[in-house]
């Protein structure tokens, strides 16, 4: 089956000049066809994601056509203003696979508004709200190494695309041929007929002012003189993050030279994820060397910052997604308070594998804190509700371990450049009171206690991978541990039984142990990998560092 396949491909004219020479160097290689031809990329929630590369199971334009015409039959049943967004980052082909997307959609008659150039998540999502779009379509792998594209889908509300949305466009996806099913027209016709549009100016202007809207202290960044060293990591960062901070009046920054321009390559950070020192480790050598009171990283597609914040020493400290998530919440809580604009009954929403130190900071200020599903469309969910409900006001933040932050309703996705602006009028605040983040973290760490989360990850590659992981999470159900690493389990819940969460359902399983420690073990929605989340609580970072390791090695035998 396989076989003809790549046969089939072998034949047909494949347009892109790489594919052809990629199936003819794997001819009579049956493990290489298997691996591209045996089975086909995708498509869910998240939408597409894979290697770049010739195949059913690989991104090209054909997939990316395929998919494009399964979310076309999908749109073309919902009514509507008839147009989807496109935005695209700085990934090998992103352009290439946006423009393809869009040919697609102007062939089936639905109106294109794309981005002139590559713009993050955050403006996918703003710009297919603004334009009352019935879809948005992001090319992007988000910080997956060079090798990787993918595709994200969002829904009329730019939230990423619902379950059943994704199933409907998936089964749209499975009746249209690859090579001779999707309906396209060039890119340049589709601009000639007036179906591809390029994004206004206006939007663009208005997704600034809405970002800037959400300042705790405006104006007190401009006299601070704050110092930053900032890295975009290769991708979509760069101008609008410095437009942002420039409007709010910080000047001092410094680019990451290796860093500044997109290039899909990503030859400084093989792995460009702002959670790992790798990827930040240029930006760190130029901030000690700069004096800089903070370095600063976006991912590819900024929706997602972290950063590395000057100590009494001199030296530089990455702060963790869950640290700074509460960082935040701290600060616009307390601002707002200071400022009189926190509403009436705030809500702030993050994902339940995130900090309970969250619960205990939004507590102290009486801020409602609502836990949802991994994925921030769960965080979107909650903002839609509130604007159902005419509330939409209450929101004041939401975020998630994995770095990612939303402040204000005006997207429903993370945002890397509403994070850089706060982060960075957060520091400017505490440099101006003489303080410093590092100081505010070890505060809010007396008075609450020394939390600790941390997360692994178990690897299954290859094509037997999937169906690994799930033997290990029908194990952990069918057995479900006593104890771990000698600390009994006092309790289990189940996420795939949303009538005992009052959660949508979703494969994940939190084990609360005697000691007052947590373990959650989820697979991930893009990867294959298991994550294992830890939260432990000590008297210093030791005793709680002890325990996450100890948990780490007990829970190692039944993953593996």
């Amino acid at each position: 089956m396989y076989q003809d396949e790549y046969r089939r491909w072998l034949a047909a004219d494949l347009e892109d000049p790489d594919l052809k020479p990629e199936l003819l160097r794997i001819e009579g290689n049956d493990e290489e066809i298997k691996d591209r031809f045996a089975v086909t990329l995708q498509f869910g929630t998240a939408g597409l994601r894979g290697t770049i590369g010739s195949g059913t199971n690989r991104m090209n334009i054909w997939v990316v056509r395929q998919a494009t015409q399964g979310l076309a039959n999908w749109v073309k049943t919902q009514g509507g203003n008839q147009t989807v967004a496109v935005s695209y980052d700085s990934r090998i082909k992103s352009d290439v696979f946006a423009k393809e997307a869009a040919g697609v959609l102007a062939a089936n008659g639905i109106k294109v508004r794309i981005y002139d150039s590559l713009m993050p998540v955050p403006a996918l999502s703003f710009a297919t709200r603004y334009y009352q779009c019935n879809a948005g379509i992001m090319v992007t792998a988000s910080h997956n190494p060079a090798k990787y594209n993918g595709y994200k889908a969002y829904g009329p509300d730019g939230c990423q695309m619902t379950d059943d949305a994704a199933a409907i466009v998936y089964d749209e996806i499975q009746k249209t041929d690859i090579l001779t099913g999707a309906k396209h027209m060039s890119f340049a016709e589709g601009v000639e007929e007036g179906l591809i549009r390029f994004v206004g100016d206006s939007c663009k202007k208005a997704f600034y002012e809405a970002i800037e809207a959400c300042q705790v202290r405006p104006g007190l960044a401009k006299n601070a003189g704050l110092k930053l060293v900032y890295s975009p990591l290769n991708g979509t960062g760069l101008v609008p993050v410095t437009h942002v901070l420039n409007d709010m009046g910080i000047t001092d920054i410094t680019i990451v030279p290796e860093q500044e321009y997109p290039n899909g390559y990503f030859t400084t950070a093989p792995y460009p994820n702002p959670e790992i020192f790798e990827a930040l480790k240029y930006g760190l050598e130029l901030a000690k060397k700069e004096g800089a009171d903070l370095m600063l990283a976006t991912d590819p597609d900024a929706d997602r910052v972290g950063i590395a914040m000057k100590c009494p020493d001199g030296s530089y400290e990455l702060v963790s997604g869950n640290e700074m998530g509460v960082l935040l919440l701290d600060y616009i809580c307390a601002g707002r308070i200071e400022q009189g604009t926190l509403p009436k009954n705030p809500v702030a929403v993050m994902s339940l594998v995130s900090t309970p130190l969250a619960d205990a900071v939004a507590a102290h200020y009486g801020v409602e804190l609502r836990h949802v599903l991994t994925g921030f469309k769960w965080i979107g969910d909650q903002i839609a509700q509130l604007e159902a409900a005419g509330e939409v006001e209450r929101f004041i933040f939401g975020f998630e371990e994995s770095y990612g932050y939303l402040a204000g309703p005006y997207v429903r996705d993370k945002d890397a450049v509403v994070a850089s602006m706060l982060i960075c009028e957060m520091a400017s605040y505490y440099r101006s009171i003489g303080s410093s983040i590092k100081q505010r973290l070890e505060e809010i760490y007396a008075e609450y206690g020394r939390y600790l989360n941390k997360v692994d990850s178990f690897e299954f590659p290859g094509l037997t991978g999937m169906d690994k992981m799930k033997g290990i999470m029908d194990g952990l159900r069918t057995e479900p541990p006593k104890e771990i690493a000698g600390i009994a389990v006092t309790g289990v819940k189940d996420f795939t039984k949303p009538e005992e969460t009052g959660l949508p359902k979703a494969n994940v399983l939190i084990y609360t142990l005697g000691d007052g420690s947590s373990v959650i073990v989820r697979p991930s929605g893009t990867e294959p990998k298991i994550k294992t989340y830890f939260t432990t609580k000590g008297k210093d970072l030791h005793e709680a560092e002890e325990k996450k390791n100890l948990l780490a090695e007990g829970i190692r035998p039944i993953l593996s």
